[in-house]
């Protein structure tokens, strides 16, 4: 069985689509990389946030990115949240957010 990625919804995809051209190339890369190999590439790649949420480490010459995503059942990653990166740790109500989009998708059939 194939992975897939799915988006938690269509302004996400949107807004990851318009990461500075650097970023955007490095995403686009790792995502197919998880296509092929699935969503655990390691570090630097991703890592492991909390329970069930992951983050995909995502680094170019404009600076550094974040993706965070969740799995489902039948090999589905679901990117939940994006942010650029400005300070060293990223901040708690970034990953808050990822975490709120992580449980109602998991509670939902539809994902």
């Amino acid at each position: 069985m194939k992975w897939h990625v799915k988006y938690y919804s269509q302004k996400l995809e949107e807004e990851i689509l318009k990461l500075p051209d650097g970023l955007l190339a490095r995403y686009l890369r790792l995502t197919d990389m998880m296509l092929k190999f699935g969503a655990n590439l390691g570090l630097p790649h991703t890592k492991p946030i909390d329970s069930g949420l992951f983050e995909l480490r995502v680094k170019g010459k404009e600076g550094t990115a974040r993706v965070f995503f969740c799995l489902k059942i039948g090999k589905k990653i679901i990117m939940l949240h994006s942010i650029i990166k400005k300070t060293q740790k990223t901040p708690k109500k970034e990953i808050n957010i990822a975490k709120s989009r992580m449980k109602e998708v998991l509670k939902d059939e539809a994902f």
